[in-house]
């Protein structure tokens, strides 16, 4: 396995084993779950990405409106930075800050899942 390189446009091509998206599914609701804020999964690997981003909108858009800090102190967990997120709204024009925000979590959380999965294979 080489290690694997997770930008913003290629999300989905790592989505594709059941194993790395509860993985990052079960990493997104460990994070989240630190500061209180409830992310589910229904284990539906197909449509995972969807479901994941729309709860995350959700949950942010929250954040967002009623604890500023709290959104904050869980992108510093997953380890968000302000220069990832300008980068994705220039990969993701499409996308409005809220779901550049969620995109980012999503990709952050696979990247820890697919790093350890390729250490975890070197030994």
């Amino acid at each position: 396995m080489k290690l694997p390189q997770v930008s913003n446009n290629n999300v989905s091509q790592y989505l594709d084993r059941a194993e790395i998206v509860r993985d990052t599914a079960e990493q997104i609701m460990k994070d989240f779950g630190m500061f209180g804020v409830e992310v589910t999964f229904s284990g539906d690997i197909s449509n995972a990405y969807e479901e994941l981003h729309e709860q995350l909108i959700l949950q942010i858009s929250r954040l967002i409106d009623h604890n500023y800090d709290k959104l904050l102190s869980v992108l510093y967990q997953v380890d968000i930075t302000e220069r990832e997120i300008a980068q994705a709204q220039f990969d993701l024009p499409h996308y409005n800050h809220v779901e550049i925000i969620a995109h980012q979590v999503i990709a952050r959380e696979l990247k820890k899942v697919l790093w350890r999965l390729y250490f975890k294979s070197k030994k």
